[in-house]
């Protein structure tokens, strides 16, 4: 019995000393991560970049028109059915192409060619042209047309157009304005209606449409579409706890459902109650060694896998987002440079899968960098 007793003695003890050396051992297993270059807009690579919405807005085909046809009248070449936003494959990538030449002209007025880019903008976002998109959205089987993706990405547009202090901005704003006040009216209508979000990596993505929405909705002073986005945003969010942020991204992903919702409620939520949501929502974000890979392309020329990209992008974005007036999360803006140093190269001579609308994710990425 003795002895018994002495060998689960030293059991116990070489147990202990095990576990006191795992202990000594957490420290030494902490990751390093590598300070990366902070990727910066200039003006070469913005000429870099508006080559890729020029090669597309006035590029009629291939196209996906994503259109319900209720009759052989609605039978009509994209150009006849979307004057404005035509090109670059589908109407929401066409949008955003225009919002790419926009953000530049605004942030690089002496890049290449301005003034033949102005006039491109101009002949497409005419007056006349933009009746015939609102016309569209009037049609009986569009109700849901682009909602909510292309919704968003129109309400950038007008934003960009508003915040760009140019005689062009004022005419192109004036005659967007009607498509504007449509869709701002639509997401007014909808948000109600919509009793659980979507929490997806792709167009659908609630919280994105809501995000691009409601910086419109600041910029403009839009107390309608504020509030409309803040009960809505309240409604579904405000209790998520524990984001399974390893589950991402799935194959097709160009957008992060945890780091698109915690971006948005970044907006909406006071400071010091943003710091407790996103406590309670990605505590290992406030980790300093958290760390999540990169979405890994395989193949650049399918245009599901090039989404990965896109994810990239946005991560950084969202990141930067989360990370702004919090200086206890600027870690997470190496980890924003580190997805946008991965994608960026590659954009350039792409196939048209990606670069029919990657340069606008580029753009918009490399923007939240300086912010």
């Amino acid at each position: 019995m003795k002895v018994l007793n002495h060998i689960l003695v030293l059991l116990i003890l070489s147990s202990c000393s095990n576990s006191l050396k795992e202990e000594k051992k957490v420290p030494e297993q902490l990751k390093r991560i590598e300070i990366v270059e902070i990727p910066i807009l200039n003006l070469e690579q913005a000429n870099k970049l508006a080559d890729l919405p020029l090669h597309c807005i006035n590029t009629e085909y291939p196209n996906r028109l994503s259109q319900t046809l209720g009759g052989g009248e609605d039978l009509k070449s994209p150009i006849e059915l979307h004057p404005a936003f035509y090109g670059c494959f589908d109407w929401h990538s066409s949008v955003h192409g225009h919002w790419s030449l926009v953000s530049l002209l605004k942030s690089f007025p002496e890049i290449d060619n301005a003034d033949a880019i102005k006039q491109k903008l101009l002949n497409n976002i005419s007056k006349q042209n933009i009746e015939a998109e609102v016309a569209y959205f009037y049609g009986k089987h569009n109700k849901s047309y682009e909602r909510t993706y292309g919704w968003a990405w129109l309400l950038k547009l007008a934003e960009e157009l508003h915040t760009w202090d140019d005689e062009t901005a004022r005419q192109l704003e004036s005659n967007l304005q009607p498509l504007t006040d449509l869709i701002v009216g639509k997401y007014i209508e909808f948000l109600p209606k919509l009793n659980y979000p979507q929490r997806v990596g792709t167009h659908t993505n609630t919280a994105f449409g809501l995000s691009f929405a409601y910086d419109y909705a600041e910029t403009l002073n839009h107390d309608g579409l504020k509030n409309a986005i803040k009960t809505r945003a309240s409604f579904f969010y405000k209790n998520d706890k524990g984001c399974p942020i390893t589950w991402e991204p799935s194959g097709s992903d160009f957008l992060s459902p945890c780091l698109e919702e915690a971006a948005l409620m970044k907006r909406l939520l006071p400071l010091e109650d943003c710091k407790i949501w996103l406590h309670d929502f990605l505590p290992q974000l406030k980790n300093k060694n958290f760390t999540i890979e990169v979405g890994l392309v395989s193949d650049r020329t399918d245009g599901h896998l090039v989404h990965l990209d896109g994810v990239n992008f946005s991560r950084a974005w969202s990141l930067n987002k989360i990370a702004e007036d919090l200086p206890e999360y600027n870690h997470l803006k190496n980890m924003a440079n580190t997805h946008i140093n991965y994608s960026l190269p590659s954009i350039f001579g792409d196939s048209y899968e990606g670069g029919h609308w990657l340069g606008s994710f580029a753009i918009y990425a490399l923007n939240s960098t300086s912010k």
